[in-house]
């Protein structure tokens, strides 16, 4: 009986605890999280899970530590206020994933940011077609945010077709082709009408609308 009512307490002790360390630590959306607070958030929920565990510890030897990492990251988040060196480093620099209609591959691969990541995520702000995106930028919390081109209208955007990727990396997606009812031989034909005869060297191709989108991949 005595286990059980140490348990509840502490329970209820390192809730409460954890609830003012967050208060304190200041108000942000999950997405907007930097990696230090992640990891602080992490550490702090790891001591509280076993110092509940462990009976025979002081609490004393749990909250120290949990206090410790609440300062760390108040005097982190003072620090990144005041210097943007600081900042960057801890956050992250916002990526150009899309710069003027064109896809930055290098950026893409330094943030291990592949195209179905890109699509989902342009899904994700009603933007079915790539051909219609200005600017992408890959923000540093892992949000996207989508400027579109003047012209891609509201009209265009919802009722055009949603990006079918036909070609990623320099390979052909047969699947996709088969989607939209067309062969591999009509692909490269089509290519090669509009002068793309090396399928290796291009990046991102898709179809829709009976236009083609094609991107090509950045020479190094």
């Amino acid at each position: 009986m005595e286990d059980y009512l140490n348990i509840i307490f502490r329970t209820i002790f390192f809730y409460l605890l954890i609830l003012a360390i967050f208060r304190l630590m200041g108000k942000r959306e999950i997405g907007e999280l930097s990696v230090l607070d992640l990891v602080v958030f992490i550490m702090i929920g790891e001591m509280a899970i076993i110092a509940i565990d462990e009976f025979d510890r002081p609490l004393i030897h749990t909250v120290i530590p949990m206090l410790l990492l609440m300062a760390i990251q108040i005097s982190s988040s003072m620090i990144s206020l005041k210097s943007k060196r600081f900042r960057d480093f801890v956050d992250g620099k916002p990526s150009i994933i899309i710069n003027r209609g064109k896809i930055d591959e290098e950026a893409m691969r330094n943030q291990r940011y592949n195209f179905d990541d890109l699509l989902t995520q342009l899904r994700e702000k009603d933007v079915r077609s790539i051909a219609d995106v200005e600017f992408a930028i890959l923000e540093s919390s892992g949000s996207l945010s989508v400027i579109e081109k003047p012209d891609s209208g509201k009209k265009n955007k919802n009722n055009g077709d949603i990006t079918m990727p036909l070609i990623l990396d320099g390979n052909i997606d047969e699947e996709n082709l088969k989607k939209i009812h067309k062969t591999n031989l009509w692909l490269r034909q089509e290519l090669k009408k509009q002068g793309y005869r090396d399928l290796k060297k291009i990046s991102f191709c898709s179809f829709e609308n009976g236009k083609f989108f094609i991107d090509l991949k950045d020479e190094t």
